[in-house]
């Protein structure tokens, strides 16, 4: 397992709201990145393979006079690393005009002020996004969190970033070396050496895949052996973090706020997936009485959507 202390350092600046901390705030709860907190407050320490090689990098995030710093430990290309890292912060995406959308919106708006300057969170990769859905087909995600936390310790490389070891999970040619391993059962190592493939053809470049037509992008990644419409969906929203595509397959989110608010001029309807991910973090849009669930929307526990409507009643007071 490889270990590099080389470190280069990088600036993004955010357009428009922005707060790490939300970042932070929100990877501590979200599962699949098995994110813990650091002796040293407001910093974020990611780890993963930089796109295009297979290099695992470790990257140390703060937030400095409106301006994310990004200290880079690894012997990537920084300039392909630093917009990994703003991918996955989605500080790709102008959000300057996103305060305008609570201005047209009540709704949004509550939303805004609950949750300021979030910004959707993606996966390292769409790799990486594959991967979580297969590894987590048919167990639970807190199941399939341990297993993905398991093989980046035990397949992956090992990063030290300013004294503290973070891993990376397997880069795809590593992938494809894996025969066996606890908690992968069924097809699964199969479908993994098949994503792993198709990532090192590029076929699962991010940019690629956002350049495409939606629908065609959305059939080209259900090629891939258990990959269907929610997955596709999964990766091309969380792993290449298309701003302009938003599902009506998730059960949680089954109106796009555009539907709710026909006068938003366009170039604010291009937040709709920002809006949705706050939306997701509260209520499913079908109780806020504008659409009924998607067709093919699973079933929620009975627990979980009396909550939510809580929630929803609470945001349209």
């Amino acid at each position: 397992m490889a270990h590099s202390t080389l470190k280069q350092q990088f600036e993004i600046a955010p357009r428009g709201p922005y707060s790490l901390a939300a970042s932070i705030d929100f990877l501590s709860g979200f599962a699949p990145a098995a994110h813990q907190a650091h002796e040293t407050a407001n910093h974020l320490h990611l780890a993963f393979v930089a796109d295009g090689s297979e290099q695992s990098v470790g990257v140390c995030l703060r937030e400095e006079d409106c301006t994310v710093i990004g200290e880079m430990y690894g012997e990537a290309s920084k300039d392909v690393v630093r917009k990994q890292v703003a991918r996955i912060l989605s500080l790709d995406i102008d959000g300057s005009d996103f305060s305008t959308v609570g201005e047209h919106d009540p709704v949004v708006g509550k939303l805004q002020a609950r949750y300021p300057a979030l910004r959707p969170i993606c996966f390292y990769s769409t790799y990486e996004a594959g991967a979580w859905i297969l590894i987590s087909h048919r167990i639970r995600i807190t199941q399939a969190a341990r297993l993905k936390a398991r093989m980046a310790r035990e397949l992956g490389d090992i990063v030290d970033i300013h004294g503290e070891q973070e891993y990376a999970f397997p880069a795809p040619t590593r992938l494809l070396q894996l025969e066996s391993f606890p908690g992968l059962f069924g097809r699964k190592i199969e479908y993994l050496h098949r994503l792993a493939e198709a990532t090192i053809a590029g076929q699962l470049d991010a940019a690629r895949l956002r350049s495409l037509p939606q629908e065609e992008a959305l059939e080209a990644l259900q090629q891939l052996p258990g990959i269907g419409i929610f997955s596709a969906e999964h990766i091309l929203l969380r792993g290449a973090g298309d701003p302009d595509y938003l599902t009506l397959n998730e059960p949680r989110l089954t109106s796009p706020p555009s539907r709710r608010s026909p006068g938003l001029p366009s170039q604010i309807r291009a937040f709709q997936p920002g809006i949705a991910r706050h939306l997701r973090k509260l209520a499913p849009l079908s109780h806020l009485g504008h659409l009924p669930p998607a067709p093919h929307a699973r079933r929620r526990n009975p627990r979980n959507s009396l909550q939510l409507q809580r929630y929803a009643r609470e945001l349209t007071q």
